[in-house]
């Protein structure tokens, strides 16, 4: 009982995570030690059914629950508290470095070059996402109002593509869609959907966005299981450098969500507070 309700809060935090502009799920469930799990569940479900279902249906109830009930108040938190709410999410991810150092220590790969160039590029490619909005202003937002069967095949597309970023570390799922211009038309649905309002219409729009999901998570859990089982120590190396890359994209991606921040000495305070429980949490429960 006490591990399943330990990985509904792990599901819990992912969500929030998949909430949020600029941070990743797929980041906090390395930190928070399930990602391997996670992944080979999700890649080999019906070989070992019901211990994969012992372990997805908490973590995806948890992620369920967080975004059903914590879409307002994240949002909320951001605009009326940026600073202590930021610092607690970076605290979770860097508390959960010291476990993925622990992947590669002693590795031969640790000694080889590649590897530091590997942890740049993936660095590299999460500044580029974060910094995007500065660089281009996203594609045109989209309008799900009398969608065709174009449409919903480009929502399935979408969804597969967020759930691809989604699930790779330091990636940003909800960035991406932002830049789709799929963000907010997204979340407006969700909201409306847990209002009971226009049911049937943002119910099959949910829907068809969450089968791309699933057939997203699915190819990448796929992909990332053979880099782990064939080049273990490099791919930690690259997922180090999503990492790393993460803490700088939360405070960036905050920025441009919120518009400006004003740095009041009071919220500092409280932030260093917060950045230092996120990181014993995110320490503690990657330690689990």
């Amino acid at each position: 009982m006490k591990d399943t309700i330990i990985l509904i809060i792990k599901g819990f935090i992912m969500g929030i995570a998949n909430i949020i502009p600029g941070v990743s799920g797929g980041t906090l469930a390395l930190t928070l030690g399930i990602y391997e799990k996670f992944i080979s569940s999700i890649s080999h479900f019906f070989s070992k059914l019901k211990e994969n279902i012992k372990f997805l249906v908490p973590v995806f109830l948890g992620m369920g629950l967080s975004i059903l009930t914590m879409s307002s108040l994240i949002d909320s938190s951001f605009k009326n508290y940026p600073i202590p709410t930021t610092l607690f999410f970076m605290g979770l991810v860097i508390g959960g470095i010291p476990l993925l150092a622990k992947k590669v220590k002693g590795t031969k790969e640790q000694k080889q070059l590649s590897s530091y160039v590997i942890m740049l590029i993936t660095f590299l490619i999460v500044i580029l996402l974060a910094f995007a909005p500065d660089l281009f202003n996203g594609f045109k937002e989209a309008n799900f109002a009398n969608l065709n069967v174009g449409g919903y095949f480009i929502l399935f597309l979408v969804g597969t593509i967020a759930a691809a970023t989604m699930v790779i570390p330091g990636v940003s799922g909800s960035l991406v869609l932002m830049l789709l211009g799929y963000y907010f038309p997204v979340v407006k649905t969700i909201k409306a959907l847990a209002h009971f309002k226009n049911i049937g219409p943002n119910f099959l729009i949910l829907i068809v966005f969450g089968l791309g999901i699933l057939l997203g998570i699915v190819l990448i859990a796929k992909l990332i299981e053979y880099l782990l089982a064939k080049f273990s120590a490099k791919t930690y190396f690259g997922v180090l450098g999503f990492i790393f890359a993460s803490i700088i994209a939360i405070p960036v991606s905050v920025y441009h969500e919120i518009g400006s921040i004003d740095f009041k000495i009071l919220q500092i305070i409280i932030g260093l507070v917060f950045l230092t429980i996120g990181t014993m949490v995110g320490y503690k429960l990657g330690d689990d």
